[in-house]
């Protein structure tokens, strides 16, 4: 078995315009460790597939026959590679200036550092506010759905949930990253084990980074590494599954972390919430549904 320095995972659903660029990328900005990549994809209907094995002979392919969730799909392909490190990278996104090699330098640096992610920027290069953020705990939670956070983006108390008091340019421990590019270290896989694949496509990294800093180890925003994400790309092809899969994944979140914390009319309220926020969502989906289907 050859044993890299990194593994690298892309877990694609109907993305191959995408999917072709963010391979690209890989290899381009990737020159000075060794790494493998491994794409697991989740029954595409487009060209994704035939594209990876026309394109990149040396790309790991795992082709489901249904679409599996991101989580389960990681797993597939976590317990076959050998990586020290597996970065789980999202395929609507580009690797700049050589981002995955400066990250991995960066937590060999430091051994206490269990998951790390990047500076994650918007197509128009600003920063995606999601790459470095708290647990959402209730408290932190409501001061973000009641619009708080934006009013207020330098409290320490009201901006708490996506940190925008922080410095974007300082690297910073904090609670979680973005999953569309989070790379662990192979030691924190084999002490706290696999992604929960009840969450289907959201929820998981925040479920990863729970569980990676109550075994003891840092998450770390490390500022000077640097990719494009196109947000939302990815989920636009099953949009209808992903906006249940958003409000199902609050719900699992909740029960699993916080729900033993409260007393069950204080779950309640709190599921009631939830429900509320889908059913509002799901309001505007079907309207704007509608308005772009007469356009």
């Amino acid at each position: 078995m050859i044993t890299r320095k990194l593994s690298i995972i892309v877990v694609n659903f109907n993305a191959e315009k995408f999917l072709k660029k963010c391979l690209a990328s890989i290899y381009a900005e990737t020159k000075n460790i060794s790494f493998d990549v491994w794409v697991v994809d989740n029954n595409s209907s487009d060209m994704s597939v035939p594209m990876v094995h026309r394109d990149f002979l040396q790309v790991n392919l795992i082709e489901n026959k249904e679409n599996l969730g991101f989580a389960k799909a990681c797993n597939q392909a976590i317990i076959k590679c050998t990586g020290d490190y597996i970065l789980l990278l999202n395929p609507d996104t580009l690797i700049l200036e050589s981002a995955i090699e400066k990250t991995v330098k960066f937590m060999d640096a430091d051994p206490t550092i269990g998951i790390c992610g990047c500076r994650v920027l918007n197509e128009d290069m600003t920063l995606q506010l999601a790459c470095r953020r708290s647990i959402p705990t209730p408290g932190v939670a409501f001061f973000r759905l009641a619009g708080l956070s934006k009013l207020f983006p330098k409290s320490k108390i009201m901006a708490e949930y996506n940190l925008t008091y922080l410095d974007e340019d300082k690297n910073q421990r904090v609670d979680a990253v973005s999953g569309a590019f989070l790379m662990m270290r192979r030691n924190v896989i084999d002490s706290i084990g696999l992604l929960d694949e009840r969450f289907f496509m959201y929820g998981e990294e925040l479920d990863y980074c729970i569980r990676t800093k109550g075994a003891g180890w840092n998450i770390m925003y490390y500022s000077n590494a640097k990719i494009i994400h196109y947000k939302g790309e990815c989920s636009k092809y099953n949009s209808r599954k992903a906006f249940l899969e958003f409000y199902r994944s609050m719900y699992l979140f909740h029960k699993k972390h916080f729900a033993i914390n409260y007393n069950p009319i204080i779950n309640i309220i709190i599921y009631i919430g939830i429900a509320l926020k889908a059913l509002t969502a799901l309001g505007d989906f079907i309207f704007f549904a509608k308005v772009g289907s007469k356009r």
